[in-house]
């Protein structure tokens, strides 16, 4: 390599670690990143990976509940549940395309997305893998699933990329509403017969150790993180175990208020350590089940989630030419 080269590398690297000291030192005054804001590689990255998987859970995490619609115990019921798999749906939409402004400057879309969720490459929650057994398992994703999941939006709705916050705004609001909806479901089958009430307390059971790995694994381990990256780009700014304790705070008195009981006989909180003490599930095989696909119901919905793909092809297809044909028009 010439001088000339070497220079010029060295000037590039200069340039490169002013921008990404300015980068640090905008998001430690609370500042918001855009689209087409500088970013390092690796925020990028992460963006990328939390936006897609985010996005990714909201369309599968349809299909649970997707699967009682045509076994609603009432009218009401129905159109209810009908409601929050659609909004579901949109949220997946939304989030996809603030994922693919991020793909945008490396020559993808979010086509390759959904290749990449055909082929294996991008994850979905652990609680999507999971079967839908009983009428209970919906109003328990209704209220416990989404909760989890408001916990969690709530904490990344101050994240330090804008776009994201954006539409966060519109999903929590929306997710709070299907918590109540799931909370009414589960009131009415937990104060209905003895039938109902058993029926519900076995989707706690079951549901228990995938609710606890919604948040993903402790940082003590055996489980590779990148949550410490994403808490330093203020990506988010709690951990999983905060997250889960503020979920096992919330959720545990209403549980035992409800007459059911948590599927742990260890838990009790902790007074002088201010936190909650738990029997930790197998965390080894719930990511197993992320990470491989292996989940109970995960190759049915992934074959489903294709058929569907494939069958609209034509949709966006002729959407793609409309807009082709509308940007000739203009002369872009």
């Amino acid at each position: 390599m010439g001088k000339a080269a070497e220079q010029t590398g060295l000037v590039t690297a200069q340039e490169d670690n002013k921008k990404y000291e300015e980068f640090l030192a905008k998001i430690e005054r609370g500042e918001k990143i855009e689209a087409d804001d500088w970013m390092p590689e690796d925020y990028r990255t992460q963006l990328i990976k939390l936006i897609a998987m985010h996005g990714i859970s909201e369309i599968m995490g349809a299909f649970p509940e997707k699967e009682w619609v045509p076994r609603t115990p009432t009218l009401k019921r129905k159109l209810s549940l009908m409601a929050k798999v659609q909004d579901e749906v949109g949220h997946g939409q939304l989030l996809l395309r603030v994922a693919e402004d991020l793909l945008a400057p490396l020559g993808k879309t979010r086509e390759d997305l959904l290749d990449d969720l055909y082929a294996g490459r991008l994850k979905f929650h652990n609680v999507f893998h999971m079967e839908t057994v009983s009428w209970a398992d919906a109003a328990l994703i209704g209220w416990l699933v989404d909760g989890a999941a408001i916990v969690t939006q709530k904490m990344l709705a101050h994240s330090s990329y804008a776009p994201y916050v954006r539409a966060l705004k519109r999903i929590i609001m929306e997710e709070r509403f299907h918590a109540y909806h799931g909370e009414d479901m589960v009131i009415a089958l937990g104060d209905g017969t003895p039938l109902q009430h058993e029926m519900m307390q076995d989707a706690l059971n079951r549901w228990w150790p995938a609710l606890l790995m919604f948040f993903g694994p402790p940082e003590d381990g055996p489980i590779e993180s990148n949550q410490n990256l994403n808490i330093r780009y203020k990506i988010r700014s709690k951990t999983n175990e905060e997250l889960r304790q503020e979920f096992l705070g919330k959720y545990v008195p209403q549980i035992r208020a409800l007459g059911l009981s948590v599927p742990d006989e260890s838990i009790h909180y902790d007074e002088a350590k201010q936190q909650w003490v738990y029997a930790h599930p197998d965390y080894s095989y719930l990511k197993n089940v992320i990470a491989k696909n292996q989940g109970p119901r995960s190759q049915n919905r992934l074959k489903l989630r294709k058929i569907g793909f494939d069958n609209n092809a034509w949709v966006r297809e002729a959407l793609l030419h409309k807009q082709q044909a509308v940007a000739n028009e203009r002369g872009v």
